[in-house]
């Protein structure tokens, strides 16, 4: 652009000294002066009608420099929107995430519950059908013994009947263990609840007096969601630990691993809430559990597995 103008100021001081050659007065106009003031008339006009083009051209392009201006602030503000939403997106999918967790550990619990429930329901069908066979087959009394004295001395022992006499107190147990099924699915009943404190004591009664059943491990499960529930995550980081070190094998190890996950991110231990996460993604890929990690670790920005 700024060679252009040069040109153009060449040929108007050009043209401006051809004018003064020209107003030079003369006793007698020639041919050769005439054909230059028509030369330099017309050298006029083409640096008119190249100064016309250039502004023509200047607007021009100063009018695309001003649309790329504008394009590009659009741009801008059309990728800074598309940030906000999917920041937005992924703060949804993430509380969204959280709430499917929740639902489903309240599905898992509900099924906790009707399994003890079974269980104790085919306790009573057992106990029934042994009953059933009892009556259909009574036990033949010792020769001479009056069958319907019952027992020696003429005392009658009904059945089922606590004993009577020296010695019953000490045929009862001083520290009898509460009923397995019957405490389990009371400590579940009360934690669904929120009655937490009697809640916790319940599961504690499972864990001391049946450390090695399986409910033990899912006792244990339930005290980190309390802990968890009650925003204590330091307590909820340790009953999870338990889980995954003391009960391996129980059912509640995907869940547990998985809520230490998210009790670490309340913790903002962000490094060992993603390696637990990763973790239980190898140790156990099919489940619902690690699926719903791979969500967590998605929103977050995080690959899956580590770089090796």
């Amino acid at each position: 652009m700024q060679k252009v103008r040069n040109t153009l100021t060449r040929f108007t001081l050009a043209s401006l000294f051809a004018l003064l050659l020209v107003s030079t007065p003369a006793h007698a106009a020639s041919k050769e002066i005439i054909e230059l003031q028509t030369q330099v008339q017309q050298l006029l006009d083409m640096v008119q009608r190249l100064q016309s083009t250039v502004d023509a051209r200047f607007g021009a392009m100063q009018h695309l420099v001003e649309q790329t201006a504008d394009n590009a602030s659009q741009v801008s503000q059309a990728v800074a929107a598309m940030q906000q939403k999917i920041n937005a997106q992924a703060e949804a999918t993430s509380g969204k995430l959280d709430t499917t967790s929740g639902q489903i550990q309240s599905l898992n619990d509900s099924v906790d519950e009707l399994k003890t429930r079974i269980g104790k329901l085919d306790k009573s069908i057992q106990d029934l059908q042994s009953q059933l066979q009892n009556i259909q087959n009574p036990p033949q009394g010792a020769p001479g013994q009056n069958p319907a004295a019952g027992s020696p001395g003429g005392f009658s022992v009904s059945p089922g009947a606590a004993p009577v006499g020296p010695g019953a107190a000490a045929a009862q147990p001083a520290n009898q263990a509460p009923p397995l099924n019957d405490t389990y699915q009371a400590a579940v009943r009360d934690y669904n609840a929120a009655k937490y404190d009697v809640a916790s004591g319940e599961f504690q009664d499972v864990m001391h007096y049946y450390p090695n059943d399986d409910l033990a491990g899912n006792a244990q499960f339930y005290l980190g969601e309390i802990a968890y529930r009650q925003q204590n995550y330091s307590d909820a980081v340790k009953d999870y630990t338990a889980v995954l070190e003391q009960y391996s094998g129980s059912p509640k190890a995907p869940a547990a691993q998985l809520r230490k996950g998210f009790a670490l991110l309340q913790l903002n231990r962000r490094d060992a809430a993603i390696h637990e996460l990763r973790s239980l993604i190898q140790r156990h890929p099919q489940t619902p559990e690690a699926a719903q990690a791979r969500s967590k670790l998605n929103g977050m920005g995080v690959r899956i597995m580590a770089n090796r």
